[in-house]
């Protein structure tokens, strides 16, 4: 081509080289807009490029460089792995429900410190999968990230898997263990559950979400009479049930306020992106009790890692893995290595009399049948007149061993049940074990508390010959440390509880022999 004109000339030179910087623009666009989020076989950094790029398309407003890559936490992980439908930004059923996520301001800062202690394990598995990181959020929608939450169709868990679904992906649920309340089985279980319903709504993600809610075969069942009518079969124009409509919706509204939480009037509570916990083998069992000693940490706080153990102890049978946190995780394994055999676990031993039946002695002792049978390796249910059963004391903390019957004199008092309370909590303010709450009061390891109920309290028991009229009041002892004795081992002797030890007095990571300690008495 011949430009006679030198302005001509410049002017195309100028033209050509903004239409050549446009091209280019647009081929770096192209890996986002050809690929619905999972692409094949990305590299780590054009994953990460492909996600930023997404961010920035689904914005309403220009993002700050700052808000893309300020300080790096599990957020800002999630937020680069999001890979849902940028176009659903302005659904209406969106809309609705992130206004109703706004409208609670508390409710991050209350759920988050409960989260952190699973999502980092969630994400790192989403991540290792290729799998879109807003599902790190779906254990908000399902419980609040609560791995004792239980629905009205009995779902259990942070993901909430109903019994039979359980089943189907190997979550064993039995007296001792259910694996739906298991954080590292259960999440296990919920992304591939997941990633088998993307595969059979050839990829879909918005589908496999709904029918994680309701069920293949009812998002099947609105796809195949859509398609009958001649309509769309999106996620957005099935009908589905109610909760279903709303269940997608949830969650792509709290991911708009994870992206731009600030654009909403949200702060987020900081949440790093390390580890919270690991994993540690147990081959035998071993009372949740003497592992959070060993683990040098409250009884409960163990326990929300280790939901799962219902007994509040492993298992007679099986190699099972304990959540530790991180940072206590050697100093637990060390003191586990070294723990004696007498110590692993509390068992009352029961001589067989006659007349005595497995079911009459499991519901003379709050136990089940199978939980007896497991402890003593029985095939079936004949026991034999002298016969010696261990019975194992289910989770109720450390027991002292009993008195003579003729020796014990026993104060007792009312409790009125209230909202939120348990067995446990109940126990711990009263300063006595489940197991001495359950057979005062005829409660077995399957029944449920009821606001309004009233239970018998058991108070202290003394000999006759040092009872007197302020016996059943709180006393204190001061007991000097002894070399070999542990807060296992203390507690036990004086029947009252670890945290009851821990509480009222300042330890730090072991015992010292002619340490002081101070133990509150009932």
């Amino acid at each position: 081509m011949c430009f006679s004109d030198p302005r001509s000339y410049s002017f195309t030179k100028i033209l050509f080289a903004c239409l050549l910087i446009a091209g280019l623009a647009g081929c770096q666009s192209s890996p986002s807009t050809s690929r619905s989020g999972l692409g094949n076989n990305p590299t780590d950094a054009e994953r990460k490029e492909a996600r930023q790029i997404t961010l920035l398309r689904t914005a309403r407003t220009p993002r700050s460089a700052d808000e893309i890559e300020s300080v790096y936490t599990l957020w800002s992980r999630i937020r680069q792995g999001f890979m849902l439908d940028p176009g659903a930004i302005d659904n209406p059923r969106v809309t609705q429900q992130r206004l109703l996520y706004t409208a609670q301001p508390r409710y991050f800062e209350l759920t988050s410190p409960r989260a952190e202690r699973y999502m980092h394990y969630v994400v790192e598995q989403l991540d290792a999968r290729q799998m879109p990181l807003e599902l790190a959020l779906l254990p908000f929608v399902e419980s609040g990230y609560n791995p004792m939450a239980m629905s009205s169709s009995s779902a259990a868990g942070i993901w909430q898997f109903i019994p039979s679904t359980g089943e189907v992906f190997s979550l064993r649920q039995d007296w001792w263990y259910d694996g739906r309340r298991d954080i590292t089985a259960s999440t296990q279980a919920a992304l591939d559950y997941l990633s088998k319903l993307s595969d059979m709504f050839g990829g879909d993600w918005l589908l496999a979400i709904a029918a994680y809610n309701c069920g293949e075969g009812c998002v099947g069942r609105a796809i195949k009479r859509n398609q009958q009518l001649g309509l769309p079969t999106d996620y957005w124009n099935l009908q589905l049930p109610q909760e279903t409509m709303n269940y997608v919706p949830k969650l792509l509204a709290m991911s708009q306020i994870i992206d731009r939480p600030g654009l909403h009037g949200l702060v987020l509570p900081e949440l790093a992106d390390t580890p919270y916990f690991t994993e540690i083998e147990i081959k035998r069992q071993l009372d949740l009790h003497k592992a959070a000693e060993l683990a040098d940490m409250p009884t409960e706080d163990f326990m929300l890692l280790n939901p799962a153990f219902k007994q509040r102890m492993t298992s007679p049978q099986g190699i099972y893995r304990l959540l530790v946190p991180v940072d206590r995780a050697e100093q637990f394994s060390t003191a586990l290595a070294r723990l004696p055999e007498s110590e692993r676990v509390s068992y009352l031993h029961y001589q067989v009399r006659s007349g005595d039946t497995l079911s009459q002695i499991a519901r003379r002792h709050q136990l089940s049948v199978p939980a007896i049978r497991d402890a003593n390796q029985l095939s079936g249910n004949v026991i034999n007149i002298g016969q010696t059963l261990i019975l194992p004391q289910m989770g109720a903390g450390p027991a002292a061993p009993r008195q003579p019957a003729a020796q014990v004199v026993a104060s007792q008092s009312v409790y009125r049940v209230k909202a939120g309370d348990s067995l446990w909590n109940i126990s711990r303010a009263h300063g006595v074990s489940i197991s001495a709450l359950r057979e005062h009061n005829s409660i077995d390891a399957n029944h449920s508390l009821s606001v309004g109920q009233s239970l018998r309290i058991p108070g202290n028991r003394s000999t006759a010959s040092a009872n007197t009229a302020g016996s059943s009041s709180p006393r204190s002892m001061v007991y000097t440390v002894k070399a070999g004795d542990s807060l296992y081992s203390i507690a036990r002797q004086f029947n009252i509880s670890i945290d009851r030890i821990r509480k009222e007095n300042p330890l730090g990571s072991h015992l010292r022999p002619g340490q002081q300690l101070t133990l509150l008495l009932r």
